[in-house]
Formats: structure tokens, C-alpha cells, sequence
């Protein structure tokens, strides 16, 4: 007998479609017989700077310990992220990724019953935890391609469980200052938890930014979720962390799964909190590749969203989809970002400046355009 097993999964699931990731080097290198080591990867906010010679370092002297099951609680990396944000290590509850704890706090606080409220033009996997555990999502229209914070605080109801704010957000690069998500944070009941999305915030240059951790002590329902995927550059060992109060972190650790950072993780993550020159490089050359871009794309007269992250969102026009295919056929891997909503731009990662270069030089062919400038 045939069973339609789609049938057989729980509503929300069944109407998923699974998240698309930026496409891997060695995927398009197949697929258009192109040499992996002229292609350049812009598509998925990597750090191009590869990894920290101390995270290195520190994930080749655990190779011995593969044949162990990693410190389920994290204690090194604990003890590191207490002393650096002056938390207390029952605060922190480690991820698999920030997106799994995204999903484990999801699990843990909303249900069929509940509401989760998120922004237009947000984080895509917002919107999917939501469905996955059968919650209502409500997007809130964006101001200025970013979040508006009032209309999403005049979006909760007496269902809403959880808010999700990215600052910046992925995939315009929008950001709110400090009082602006003070005031929001003001107007959201205690019943209410608002999740921090704060995996860029490394990259947030100046006064005025709005560092979730020092608002913790002020907002018991705050959940702060930052990664080491960004800035720390160690995107393929996935990790993340949150930091709450320990009552809520008390509840995210009953559910999230045991041993979901591995050991090699575990070691270059706690390894990398201390490299200070690492991080300032990092930020000195996404701030260069930025200017770089951006004065590309002005010379190429596209419109562009001012961004605080490690990307930019351009606007390309209505052939979108076929400028992102002929910058494949170049070696050039940028983000479509239709499935956002955003049908006429393509996202964009800072490289390095020749990674910079040579996107700006295939954008300008694709276009049909000089390169002038680029």
C-alpha cells in the first residue's frame, strides 16, 4: 500500500520548504566545469579572512579527543563568554548555530496557540520555526527596508509568545540605535519574549549601538543570540550562543540537545574569544570592502541598502535572477534574496578587495555596462 507520507507530518511542517543556502564552491565548479580557485564566494556573509591561526591552533590540539563525547555543558567556552560580557555562566546556553537555538527557543516558548511576531524583509528562519512548531507568524511591514519597531510592538496580541529582532538585520543590513530599542523593549509585556538577534553586531562601529547584554539586568524577558559564524570566521564548526536570564536559559537547556557543539568547536570558539587582533582585522577589512562596494555600485549607478553587517543588498532590476546567473557563469557567487521579498536585489558579502574587484568587474559585464570604477 502506497502512504503519502507528507500527510503523516504535523501541519506546520508539511507546508515548509527547506531553507536555501548560498551556493557552495564546489557545487558551481561542478556544475560549469569551472576551476574551484577562481571562483569567489559572496553569498553567504563568511569571513573572508579565513579562520584565527589560535582557533587553529586550538581545534588541531583537540583532534586527540574525537574519540570522546564533547563537555555537554560547555564549561570552557562558558567561563570565557562569562568573563567577556560579565554574565554569569548560568546565563548562557550554548547552540548548534544561533539558528538552533533560534528553533530550540521557539520549541521552548510558542506552540499552535501562539503568535510570533517578526519583520518583513527579516531573518528566514524566523518565520520557519514558527510554521514548524504550527505558531502563527506575523510579519510586520518594514520601514525603510528595516524593522519597524513601533508597529511590531502595536502587533502583539494576547497569543504572542515571541518577537524575534535582528540588529542588523539579514538581509538589508538595517540597524537600530541604542534608544530606539530601549523604547521598544519598554513597550513589550513581561509575558512577551523578545529574541536579540545580534549575529553581526561585532561589525557595529561608534557609540549608540544597542548591546543587548547590557540590557539583560533591565529586561528579564530578553533572550540576546549572537554566533562565532561572522566576525570570529568559524562558520563551518556552528556555534552560537545565547545569553538570558538564567530562569529562561534554566528552560532552553532542558531542550536543547545534549553534546550540540562538538568538542573541535568547542576549542576554536573558546580559542578565537582571544584574539583581539583577529576581530579588529575582521572589522578593518569589512569596512574597507564596504567603501569598496559601495563606491562600485555607485559608479554602476545601482541603488544600494546602507548596511551594518557583512553584506549589502543592491538592487539590480526586474532581471535579477538572470544578472545572478550570468555572475555564476563568471565565478562569482552572490544571494538572490526573492524569497525575502526582495525580488530586484542580490545580496552581497564583503570579500576581499580582488574578491571585491572581480564581483564589481562581473556585475558591470552582466549588466552590459563599462566597469569603469569598479
Amino acid at each position: 500500500m502506497m502512504v503519502d507520507y507528507q500527510s503523516l507530518a504535523v501541519r506546520g511542517v508539511q507546508a515548509l520548504s527547506p531553507y536555501q543556502p548560498g551556493k557552495p564552491i564546489a557545487e558551481l565548479a561542478r556544475e560549469l566545469g569551472l576551476n574551484p580557485d577562481d571562483i569567489v564566494k559572496l553569498a553567504s556573509n563568511e569571513n573572508p579572512l579565513g579562520p584565527s591561526e589560535k582557533a587553529l591552533e586550538a581545534a588541531r590540539d583537540a583532534l586527540g579527543e574525537l574519540c570522546l563525547y564533547p563537555d555537554g555543558n560547555g564549561f570552557d567556552l562558558k567561563q570565557a563568554l562569562a568573563a567577556r560580557f560579565g554574565v554569569e555562566t548560568s546565563q548562557i546556553t550554548l547552540g548548534n548555530g544561533s539558528n538552533d537555538l533560534l528553533e530550540v527557543i521557539a520549541r521552548c516558548f510558542a506552540d499552535g496557540d501562539s503568535e510570533v511576531v517578526f519583520s518583513q524583509y527579516a531573518f528566514a528562519v524566523y518565520p520557519l520555526v514558527a510554521q514548524a512548531i504550527g505558531a502563527r507568524g506575523v510579519s510586520v511591514p518594514a520601514r525603510d527596508w528595516g524593522h519597524d519597531l513601533d508597529a511590531m510592538a502595536s502587533a502583539i496580541t494576547e497569543r504572542t509568545r515571541l518577537v524575534f529582532v535582528a540588529n542588523p538585520n539579514n538581509p538589508t543590513g538595517t540597524v537600530h540605535g541604542a534608544e530606539a530599542v530601549l523604547a521598544f523593549l519598554e513597550k513589550i509585556p513581561a509575558r512577551v519574549l523578545v529574541v536579540l538577534d545580534e549575529a553581526y553586531c561585532e561589525y557595529l562601529q561608534g557609540d549608540g549601538y544597542a548591546d543587548g547584554v547590557t540590557l539583560l539586568s533591565r529586561f528579564p524577558n530578553l533572550i540576546v543570540c549572537r554566533t562565532f559564524s561572522k566576525a570570529w570566521g568559524l562558520a563551518a564548526l556552528r556555534v552560537g550562543y545565547s545569553i538570558s536570564s538564567p530562569a529562561i536559559a534554566d528552560i532552553l537547556n532542558r531542550v536543547r540537545q545534549p553534546f550540540n557543539v562538538d568538542t573541535i568547536a568547542l576549542a576554536a570558539a573558546t580559542a578565537v574569544l582571544g584574539d583581539a587582533a583577529y576581530l579588529q582585522r575582521s572589522c578593518e577589512v569589512n569596512a574597507a570592502g564596504m567603501a569598496q562596494l559601495e563606491a562600485g555600485f555607485r559608479a554602476l549607478d545601482l541603488p544600494f541598502i546602507p548596511s551594518a553587517g557583512n553584506f549589502i543588498a543592491v538592487e539590480v532590476g526586474d532581471n535579477a535572477m538572470e544578472i545572478y546567473q550570468s555572475l555564476l557563469t563568471q565565478g562569482v557567487i552572490v544571494r538572490p534574496v526573492g524569497g525575502y521579498g526582495m525580488p530586484r536585489h542580490l545580496r552581497v558579502s564583503i570579500g576581499l578587495e580582488h574578491e571585491n574587484a572581480k564581483l564589481l568587474q562581473a556585475l558591470a559585464k552582466a549588466l552590459g555596462r563599462d566597469s569603469q570604477g569598479a
